[in-house]
């Protein structure tokens, strides 16, 4: 499965399940662009690199931003000669009910979990055309797949992922290129941890408890970790996983939520 010396690019990869793929994928001899709108935030950036650095770079993207996202991936293309893989991990959430849904939060949401998607896939695929060799991972979410209450935006934003992925993925089929998703449960991310503080604050309980409470929400009762999702993004990227395509793949422990 091992493969050395692809060309990846991981938007939102400075924290979270991004930052977790980007360095499975550099472990595995990839080099790696991390996209993020605080790519140009050298503390940030500092933290990420470390021993890392021959083989991981950090830049400024907005995938909100056509002109952006095509900067980005045609600097990456330039200084690499192409782009193999794609993984789209940058995403934003906020909660709000349907009754008075603001369309500012509906847009962001929309924007950047979706549009934002497109626009990687759209400015990535003719180098993997070009190529004739790509593999793009979507992190989607149970959300894609369940409701929740006040979470219109961010389910709509999710599902929207599964319709482009099969588009992609007819697309690309006669050019090596096959589209995936991935759709985690609760994983332990620092976006769940504010989720944590945020119950912490309003119910008083203990940190502990308001943890064991969000993973008792699937019958393994135990919180998915971003290595966990790296692990199987590692194996969708591969030579292996050239039949996987148009597939999306559930991990929520037990769980349909």
């Amino acid at each position: 499965m091992t493969q050395n010396n692809r060309t990846a690019i991981v938007t939102g990869g400075l924290s979270g399940m991004g930052r977790a793929i980007a360095d499975r994928l550099v472990r595995d001899g990839n080099h790696v662009t991390i996209g993020s709108r605080r790519g140009d935030d050298e503390e940030a950036v500092r933290a990420v690199l470390g021993p890392l650095e021959e083989l991981l770079n950090v830049a400024p993207l907005d995938v909100r931003s056509g002109e952006s996202v095509e900067t980005f991936v045609a600097e990456v293309a330039e200084r690499r000669g192409g782009v193999d893989i794609l993984v789209n991990a940058a995403g934003v959430y906020e909660e709000a009910p349907v009754i008075g849904h603001s369309d500012d939060v509906w847009e962001s949401q929309i924007d950047t979990n979706l549009s934002g998607t497109f626009r990687m896939i759209r400015a990535a695929m003719p180098h993997m055309k070009a190529g004739g060799w790509g593999r793009i991972v979507n992190l989607a979410s149970m959300a894609a797949h369940t409701g929740m209450e006040n979470n219109a935006a961010y389910c709509a934003s999710k599902a929207g992922l599964l319709g482009l992925g099969r588009c992609v993925s007819l697309e690309g089929a006669a050019h090596g290129i096959t589209c995936v998703a991935i759709s985690p449960t609760w994983v332990e991310t620092e976006m769940l941890l504010q989720f944590i503080e945020a119950d912490i604050e309003a119910t008083g309980k203990p940190r502990e408890q308001v943890r064991t409470e969000y993973a008792a929400s699937n019958p393994q009762k135990q919180l998915v970790q971003p290595e966990e999702i790296a692990e199987i993004a590692a194996f969708l990227v591969s030579d292996a996983a050239r039949a996987i395509t148009m597939t999306d793949y559930q991990v929520n422990a037990g769980s349909p939520w």
